[in-house]
């Protein structure tokens, strides 16, 4: 099979899969948390690692006609959450390339503090 690798994100606040616990991103990367998704409150997030990617699929969602991409987490394969690949309406184009996380399927922790004295 082989290792799966991992990266980690840092930062002080972090957002983990809640089903292994394996880092997915940090407070300092969320854009918004006044997303909806399948399990209630979702957040969107500008950059998110440790992902695994389902096909394209074009979705009639509350905002519009998206083409997004189930994300799962790469350690376990739980469903996390979606990324947006292309927004029809203008107005929403902000969204492509961003990934919902739903806070139902992540967990926030403590990170570290970031030492930038070095």
């Amino acid at each position: 099979m082989g290792r799966i690798f991992l990266t980690h994100i840092g930062g002080q606040r972090l957002f983990s899969c809640s089903n292994c616990d394996t880092a997915l991103t940090n407070r300092a990367e969320l854009i918004s948390t006044r997303f909806t998704g399948a399990t209630g409150r979702a957040f969107l997030f500008n950059k998110v690692v440790n992902l695994k990617y389902s096909e394209v699929q074009d979705r009639v969602m509350l905002t519009g006609r998206h083409m997004v991409r189930d994300v799962m987490c790469k350690n376990c394969d739980q469903k996390l959450g979606w990324i947006y690949e292309f927004a029809n309406e203008e107005n929403q184009r902000y969204k492509e390339g961003r990934v919902i996380l739903e806070r139902a399927l992540v967990t926030e922790s403590e990170g570290f503090e970031e030492n930038v004295d070095s």
